[in-house]
């Protein structure tokens, strides 16, 4: 065993994880559950709070968003498989920052990698820095919940400095393919 899956916080996010999966198991990601996800899991709940803060100390200590994609800015790692006990869900966490990036892109933001969601995605936001965002597919999401839904493909992209996107897939599923051509992308979407 590693000491990735022995650390009590990593252990913990999963447990906590737990009770939402069994929850979310039977829905489909899109924009009315995004829609619950905010009312019922947003930034003042519970949930979110508790998920935030070990997900925080998980990149703090390294356990989680550790694998380097494009330098410090953008990482990401897995931090749970699918599996029964996660009612078939991955568990992963990814680290972008918008600060000091030369991208180019509108709003400085940062552009991460182009990727589909085949069965959809529930998405945590947690911004570190005042007024950080994460681009979802109903606009920038600042604290809270995306849930694109299935079929649905895009590139992450952060402003306003550093963001966490706890994100959990139905059945571990997402898609790292060679984006289209731009005018493509624009028209079908995040």
């Amino acid at each position: 065993m590693t000491n990735e899956a022995l650390n009590p916080d990593r252990q913990a996010l999963i447990e906590h994880s737990i009770p939402f999966l069994d929850e979310v198991k039977d829905m489909t990601a899109g924009n009315d559950v995004e829609r619950w996800l905010n009312e019922k899991y947003g930034p003042g709940s519970e949930l979110y709070r508790t998920l935030a803060e070990l997900v925080k100390k998980g990149v703090q200590e390294g356990w989680a968003a550790s694998v380097e994609l494009d330098g410090p800015v953008y990482r990401r790692s897995r931090i749970a498989d699918p599996s029964d006990r996660t009612h078939h869900f991955s568990i992963t966490a990814v680290y972008m920052n918008s600060n000091g990036n030369r991208q180019g892109n509108p709003g400085d933001s940062y552009r991460g990698q182009y990727h589909g969601h085949p069965y959809g995605e529930f998405n945590m936001v947690v911004p570190l820095d005042p007024g950080a965002a994460l681009n979802g597919p109903n606009g920038w999401c600042h604290a809270g919940w995306t849930a694109p839904a299935p079929g649905s493909h895009h590139y992450p992209e952060a402003k306003g400095g550093a963001v966490i996107a706890l994100f959990f897939l139905p059945a571990g599923r997402i898609s790292y393919r060679p984006a289209p051509h731009p005018e493509v992308v624009e028209r079908v979407g995040a």
